[in-house]
């Protein structure tokens, strides 16, 4: 039961401590769910932890996240090779795919190895809803900022495009996020972008911003852009509090 338009929520979130288990799912990952409009049975959801090499340890707390939800939950591996044989197909029979946390150069590199571009690109217009956290967030923009090259945050530019925006995650948990997306806005290195505090999500429908949302009360997602006078400017976009 794809959603009735491509759709994507990206976010800085989707996670929270479990009763009996150390991870649950937290609004964020339902809302995507609620989004691909499924109803009658479990919504099937896929996971990929590409960002973070495939670990199955993390992979199997989900797991326990995904029974405790009432999903149907599969994983795509790549790591040491695919664990599916058309991913293509399993993609597009799935109503959410949740893209994990990690390393967004590393992701995009591998991802590339398994041309797998253009395989999201036709599930997205299929109606399968794209969805993720952090890395998972950043890889559906052109690009954003990042920790994959080290400590020190860098540019990645070349992420699956498919929202024309920049995307900034972590965007009041770490203190030199907000600064270093300013300054990429301001060289050109990116476009107008997308920002998201912990515990939010931005929601899509094409390329066009529906709404902000948040599991955490008080938190916001922001609009970055440079002017033509060559400042930057940031406006807040007031979520929707989910749950």
């Amino acid at each position: 039961m794809p959603a009735d338009q491509p759709t994507i929520l990206a976010t800085s979130g989707g996670y929270r401590y479990g009763e009996r288990t150390r991870v649950e799912y937290d609004h964020l990952v339902h809302h995507a769910v609620a989004l691909s409009g499924v109803s009658g049975r479990r919504p099937k959801v896929c996971v990929l932890g590409t960002a973070s090499g495939d670990p199955r340890w993390f992979a199997s707390e989900l797991d326990e996240a995904a029974r405790i939800a009432g999903f149907e939950q599969t994983h795509l591996h790549l790591f040491p090779m695919p664990n599916l044989d058309d991913i293509e197909g399993h993609l597009s029979a799935q109503d959410v795919i949740w893209v994990n946390g990690g390393s967004v150069a590393n992701l995009l590199a591998v991802w590339d190895v398994h041309d797998l571009r253009p395989v999201f690109r036709r599930v997205w217009e299929r109606g399968v809803v794209l969805a993720g956290v952090s890395a998972g967030s950043i890889c559906w923009y052109q690009g954003g900022c990042t920790d994959s090259f080290g400590p020190q945050l860098r540019a990645v530019t070349n992420g699956l495009a498919l929202l024309p925006y920049g995307n900034g995650v972590h965007y009041d948990s770490e203190a030199r996020r907000r600064p270093t997306i300013h300054a990429l806005v301001a060289d050109g290195t990116l476009g107008v972008t997308h920002c998201t505090d912990d515990g939010v999500g931005i929601v899509y429908h094409g390329i066009q911003v529906v709404e902000a949302v948040t599991e955490t009360p008080g938190k916001g997602a922001y609009v970055v852009a440079r002017q033509p006078d060559g400042s930057v400017t940031e406006e807040r976009i007031e979520p929707r509090l989910l749950g």
